[in-house]
């Protein structure tokens, strides 16, 4: 089972729900207002307000063969919009 943590612009959430919604992803969690900072800049929570810089963190569990599926598309997106994500083991207790 992997984790896939994405960090990305509430703008581009509902492209990378729709990626996932065509890819059979099996669920997914989604933390909005995702306020910090990173290699380029910090986002506050100013900024949070207009909507300008407003994060969100999407948290997915899945098998490999459905990262494989999405790899190529979120990765588009984010070298095009920005973002970051990382994939790791999971492990169900």
């Amino acid at each position: 089972m992997k984790r896939l943590d994405l960090i990305i612009s509430e703008k581009e959430l509902d492209s990378v729900l729709e990626i996932f919604d065509k890819s059979s992803v099996p669920g997914y969690s989604v933390i909005k207002h995702v306020t910090g900072r990173g290699a380029y800049a910090s986002v506050s929570e100013g900024m949070d307000f207009s909507g300008l810089g407003a994060n969100a963190h999407v948290i997915v569990f899945c098998e490999q063969d459905v990262l494989d599926k999405i790899r190529e598309k979120i990765t588009s997106l984010l070298d095009y919009y920005g973002g970051v994500a990382y994939v790791a083991e999971a492990n169900k207790l």
